[in-house]
């Protein structure tokens, strides 16, 4: 026992590794370091690496000491030793010795002291920095991680104390990360508890620099001034984080950020929302900026009844990570949902015959996030929805106390970013995927009468017209910039002629919408814009027009829909609300026509369409008024001078030429310059208007004739071919054509089976029929409501039943046509006696009867 307690007492004979950790703490603090001594420690720690451990724990036991007793210098040298031997060592044993060095800077950072904290985080920083030979099975940042969120949000007294504590706690994070993100034996860093601290205090920091933009997007190019700003620094870490995340840590590390938004009401301001989400875009690996879309989509539909500020704050971000996206993932995603349909249709041991790859590949495409059609969809709810708040003026369509007011205006500035972000999101598709979405779209366009899955709140005819504006803006939108090699392909029927017949509504605004859907899809060499005004151009050289050959593709385009386009074109001239934006519309459409899809054919029907135009601003049968007779003349007088030049047939020029220069004289007000002003000065009638102010069918026809062209056709007068959807009176909307359709199924109903005779046709019944033609028309508006009356009250089995009997009629009528085919048998035995002496021939089907083996080959 005594010899034991002779060597406690003698310093000479402590342990080795406790004298050289002794030699390095001078006598007074303030001198630092002995780096002699530190030297020996640092040889010995190396030769010797079972002793680190120990060396550690005893360094640890003495800054534990120093901290208790306030002796703030040796604190100091402890960590400066701790720090020049986790450098210099990288042995086996480092684990032992990295877990006392870890205690120490947890007690410094559990310190309340600032200088303290700081100096535990600049250590954590440079053992973060380090890269350990051998692995940590049993290591935990769980309290680092909380500690330096904490210290993000510091809120000390001095502001210049409370900036270094944030400062320290950013880096303090951003080594955390660093140390394990890439450990597949640490703790998983991207967890939800732990991305729930780190993402909103690196968020907390960067909002106090709101208001400063990001000046460096690459931290190497930043001066050493703005290094030192919290938020430079803050969003250095974030970069960081976000460029180390995989593909399943994406929606772990945007989580935060959208809840962070939410808590604190960011949306609404949208700029710092926006700065977040760009900077996100920028930093994440860009075949997964599809997943970012995703989340967003899905957080927008999670607010769908939120404030329409906040929506409309996450739809302006939706837009700027489409923008940024539309060079990278987006394009393959949409790539991956085609090749996963393809996938779909193939059988999967067809698949693996290709090998590993095709299984790698297979993986990705089944985790390609959003559809296109699910993009589109989603936003186009949205739109609904916005639309059925802005009319019933709540989110769950009631009025009961407590429920949120809705602001129209606030809606309406909602409903612009939507649309503004499907014109964003139908820029990154190739053709076809643009022309699926004009499908989807169109398909979406509620018809009254038809889609009865209105909004539910029963905001009727004017949320249907409201719905039917906004997703009309959205083609528009989509239809932006489209371009395409084969009009019959990117412009099916299935999408032109509902579109078309949108366009002979009461509606302006939907007609406008239309016209300028179809500038939209015809021009494609940018001529739209040289077709801005309507005005009278003595030499069209100077519009620099491009013009190319007509493929077989447009001809047949032309052929199938040419007359379509003519006769829409000719009925939105006759309608008395069409302005003055409708007829220079209109005007850019003829002229597109002109130079992107015409060739002689089309050339002849143009012509004959626009003296059509003329002969309708003459006549009085429609009664138009002044200004609608007047803009159709200068339609026609504009347009017949563009396409003379076009023709390049001298005499026909000369023939519009000198009309147009009677009208400069005698009647401006029949040309574009007079009609289509602010203040148009118009007469108070036309009912002089003749003579040489007028085109002649006659001499045009003569003068083309001369240059081979189709004089017969030139000839005859253009006539709209009139359909079921506008012989009768106008609609109030496309959906009461719907009633036409139901009394066409009237007409050949069993109760009409019965014909009546022929009427004999006299003077007198033609005289009978002229002035009884405004009661007709009466009695056929009439006897079509009592129709539509009748197949909307009338009971299911009543109508049932009346469809019951057409299928009996049509059955009948085949049972008739199949007794006809039935022959009785060429034989002498196919007439068999009756009981009356009378013969009854015996009907045998032609697949029984017996034919001899010469007819049968």
């Amino acid at each position: 026992m005594f010899i034991f307690g002779v060597c406690g007492c003698c310093g000479a004979l402590r342990p080795r590794y406790k004298r050289l950790v002794d030699n390095i703490f001078p006598e007074d603090p303030e001198d630092g370091l002995v780096k002699a001594n530190m030297e020996k420690l640092t040889f010995y720690a190396l030769s010797a690496p079972e002793k680190l451990d120990r060396i550690g724990a005893y360094l640890s036991e003495r800054l534990s000491r120093d901290v208790a007793r306030h002796r703030y210098g040796y604190v100091c040298i402890a960590m400066e030793a701790l720090d020049q031997l986790l450098m210099a060592c990288h042995c086996q044993s480092i684990n032992l010795f990295v877990e006392s060095f870890l205690k120490m800077v947890r007690k410094l950072l559990e310190s309340d002291k600032p200088s303290l904290q700081i100096l535990g985080t600049n250590s954590f920083v440079k053992f973060a920095n380090i890269e350990e030979d051998t692995p940590s099975y049993h290591r935990s940042y769980d309290f680092f991680v909380s500690r330096f969120s904490e210290m993000c949000h510091s809120s000390y007294e001095d502001p210049d104390i409370r900036t270094k504590i944030r400062m320290a706690g950013i880096k303090g994070l951003q080594g955390v990360v660093r140390k394990t993100v890439n450990d597949e034996l640490q703790a998983n860093i991207w967890d939800p508890q732990h991305m729930d601290k780190i993402v909103p205090s690196l968020l907390f920091n960067l909002q106090s620099g709101e208001r400063t933009e990001s000046r460096s997007p690459s931290p190497l190019q930043a001066s050493e001034k703005e290094k030192e700003s919290p938020v430079e620094l803050t969003e250095r870490c974030f970069r960081e984080l976000l460029g180390r995340a995989a593909y399943g840590n994406i929606k772990n590390a945007i989580t935060p950020v959208l809840m962070h938004l939410d808590n604190h009401s960011l949306w609404e301001g949208k700029t710092f929302a926006v700065r977040c989400f760009k900077i996100i875009m920028y930093s994440i690996q860009s075949q997964h900026s599809h997943l970012v879309i995703q989340q967003l989509l899905g957080h927008l539909d999670a607010n769908s009844k939120n404030s329409a500020t906040v929506r409309a704050g996450i739809v302006e971000v939706l837009l700027e990570a489409a923008a940024i996206a539309a060079s990278g993932s987006v394009g393959e995603l949409y790539v991956h949902t085609h090749i996963h349909t393809y996938i779909h249709k193939t059988a999967l041991a067809d698949i693996f015959h290709f090998g590993v790859n095709w299984c790698f590949d297979y993986s990705l495409f089944v985790y390609a996030g959003p559809t296109v059609l699910e993009v589109f969809n989603t936003l186009l709810r949205q739109l609904r929805l916005s639309v059925d708040y802005e009319l019933t003026g709540s989110y769950d369509g009631s009025t009961n106390i407590g429920t949120k007011i809705i602001k129209a205006h606030e809606e309406r500035q909602l409903q612009e970013a939507v649309i503004r972000t499907i014109g964003s999101f139908a820029n990154t598709l190739p053709t076809y995927q643009r022309s699926e979405v004009m499908l989807f779209i169109m398909g979406k366009i509620p018809v009254p009468g038809v889609h009865l899955a209105l909004p539910s709140t029963g905001s009727g005819h004017e949320g249907t017209r409201m719905i039917q504006v906004m997703l009309l803006k959205s083609l528009v939108q989509v239809t932006a910039g489209f371009q395409t090699t084969n009009m019959l392909t990117a412009l099916p029927s299935s999408f032109l002629e509902p579109l078309l017949s949108f366009s002979l509504t009461e509606d302006p605004e939907v007609r406008l919408l239309v016209l300028q859907i179809l500038l939209s899809l015809i021009d494609r060499h940018d001529n739209r814009p040289k077709f801005t005004n309507i005005s009278i151009i003595s030499d069209i050289s100077v519009l620099k027009l491009k013009v190319d050959k007509c493929s077989r593709q447009d001809n047949l385009f032309m052929k199938k829909h040419g007359q379509q386009l003519y006769r829409h074109i000719y009925l939105g001239c006759k309608e008395h609300s069409s302005g003055r934006q409708h007829y220079e519309t209109l005007f850019a459409l003829l002229g597109l026509l002109s130079v992107e899809l015409a060739n002689e054919e089309v050339v002849v029907d143009l012509i004959r369409l626009a003296l059509a135009l003329q002969d309708l601003a003459l006549s009085t049968d429609e009664a138009l008024p002044i200004f609608n007779r007047c803009a159709v003349h200068a339609l026609a007088a504009a347009y017949l001078n563009l396409i003379c030049q076009l023709t390049t047939v001298p005499a026909f020029c000369q023939h519009i030429h000198e009309v147009i220069e009677v009208r400069q004289k005698e009647s401006p007000y029949l040309l574009p310059e007079d009609v289509f002003i602010d203040n148009p000065k118009l007469p108070s009638s036309l009912e002089k208007v003749e003579g040489d102010v007028l085109f002649l069918q006659s001499k045009i026809t003569e003068v083309l004739g001369g240059s081979g062209y189709n004089t017969d056709r030139l000839a005859t007068p253009y006539v709209p071919q009139y359909t079921d959807e506008d012989r009768l009176s106008k609609r109030k909307s496309i959906g009461e054509t719907i009633s036409l359709q139901v009394e066409v199924e009237s007409r050949n109903s069993p109760e009409k089976e019965e014909r009546t005779p022929a009427e004999e046709i006299t003077f007198e019944t033609l005289k009978n029929a002229i002035v009884d033609s405004v009661g007709m028309e009466e009695q056929e508006r009439e006897r079509r409501r009592q129709v539509v009356e009748k197949f909307q009250k009338a009971p299911f089995e009543e109508i049932a039943a009346h469809c019951g009997a057409r299928a009996t009629l049509l059955q009948s009528k085949l049972n008739q046509i199949f007794e006809i085919t039935i022959r009785p048998p060429p034989s002498p035995s196919g007439t068999i006696s009756s009981g009356y002496g009378q013969t009854q021939s015996r009907s045998v089907p032609i697949y029984e009867m017996k034919f001899p083996d010469l007819c049968v080959y």
